[in-house]
């Protein structure tokens, strides 16, 4: 499938431009045309522009929400989507519901027209699609997506609750140390130059740092984005170097057992729902790899599923790839013994998103203490260099 640029006539006369994926230009106009829109030209995206924005994560929970209510009420997929279609108020998500009944409408199942909407299902969710309408389970399917989605968005929410407070301190921080530096330790320095007054030792520092961001201050942010730069050109260009980095991220201090919780939450989790929808153990795996987050537990998981796809137990398997607790193993073994997989597998996501909130809450916890007191640390020894000269001056001035 590729992704095409478009010019449409609407019928109310409006010329429309946009971007749609389809097989082919025949393929296309058929989508523009389910959407009220008449192809007038097209032609494929070159290679390496911009891919399409995913659809928010709130709108497709809603959208699942109100699928499952209509299929669990008897109503056809196709009708369904195309209810949704008209009361649906997302544009982007009207296009995608729109180009799905062109594609029921030609012959293709529901999961297949999901799958050829990568913007807004993924390959759970087609799988998910799949296995539902196998089993005849379509609405516990699409129930199951939603609930997918629904711990996604709290798992991503946890994430970002990281980095915020930091990222915020850190750039007011950084800000007060630029205006400081640059607007008045140079005034500060004018006027004990003229008063002959001698610098301390500090005050000379201050003094010379603030002399070096003034005139190599552009020089320093050109450097620090020309290694940003080369650094992502080099990850980009070596998944070693990714895995290797993502590994890292596992490692660093008080946040790395986190992020390791974040990702085994959302493998378990996922792996479970897969596997209750009677998606076999291999299928299962392969789906959940690109679903983990972290390549480095990527590699993990397709050491072992490599290991079951050779006739070893799935524990064993799991044990062998060296990348999991053994709260992951000792879960998966007893599911194996129980024949209750997916419940022990919950029962871990469960866990592991308890920690993960508790970790956060501590982190938090630590963190604005400690990131107030380096604040203060900086901002007091920037003032005691500034006003420690003022003051001698001061004090020598006749009374």
């Amino acid at each position: 499938m590729s992704r095409f640029r478009y010019r449409a006539l609407a019928e109310d006369g409006r010329r429309v431009r946009g971007e749609l994926d389809a097989t082919d230009l025949h393929d296309l106009e058929q989508r523009l045309r389910a959407q009220g829109l008449l192809l007038i030209t097209a032609r494929p995206r070159r290679p390496g522009l911009r891919r399409a924005p995913r659809i928010a994560r709130r709108e497709l929970i809603t959208f699942c929400f109100h699928l499952e209510q209509l299929l669990e009420a008897g109503v056809p997929p196709f009708e369904s989507l195309a209810a949704l279609r008209d009361a649906v108020t997302e544009p982007r998500l009207q296009q995608v519901i729109a180009a799905m009944l062109a594609d029921i409408e030609r012959g293709l199942p529901l999961s297949e027209a999901a799958a050829r909407q990568p913007q807004a299902f993924s390959a759970v969710a087609a799988s998910l699609l799949r296995a539902g309408e196998t089993a005849g389970r379509l609405p516990l399917a699409v129930r199951d997506i939603g609930a997918t989605l629904a711990r996604e968005e709290a798992l991503a929410a946890h994430a970002r609750r990281i980095g915020i407070y930091p990222a915020i301190v850190a750039a007011v921080l950084l800000l007060a140390i630029v205006v400081a530096l640059t607007q008045v330790v140079p005034e500060v320095e004018k006027l004990l130059r003229s008063a002959g007054q001698s610098l301390p030792l500090q005050t000379r520092l201050l003094v010379g740092l603030s002399q070096a961001v003034r005139d190599w201050g552009w020089a320093m942010l050109l450097a620090l984005a020309a290694g940003l730069a080369l650094g992502a050109h080099a990850l980009a260009r070596s998944e070693r170097l990714r895995i290797r980095a993502h590994a890292l991220r596992l490692r660093l201090p008080l946040v790395g057992e986190i992020l390791r919780k974040l990702a085994l939450a959302r493998f378990a989790a996922l792996f479970a729902t897969l596997y209750a929808a009677g998606i076999n153990i291999i299928d299962a795996l392969r789906t959940s790899e690109d679903a983990v987050g972290n390549l480095a537990l990527r590699e993990g998981l397709r050491s072992a599923r490599e290991g079951i796809e050779q006739g070893h137990p799935l524990s064993a398997a799991f044990d062998a790839a060296q990348v999991f607790p053994p709260l992951i193993t000792r879960m998966l073994r007893l599911g194996e013994h129980t024949g209750a997989l997916d419940q022990a597998l919950h029962k871990v996501a469960s866990l592991y998103q308890r920690d993960v909130a508790d970790g956060i809450a501590r982190l938090q916890a630590a963190a604005e203490p400690a990131l107030t007191m380096l604040m203060g640390g900086l901002l007091l020894w920037i003032a005691s260099a500034v006003l420690g000269p003022i003051y001698d001056i001061i004090t020598r001035l006749p009374v």
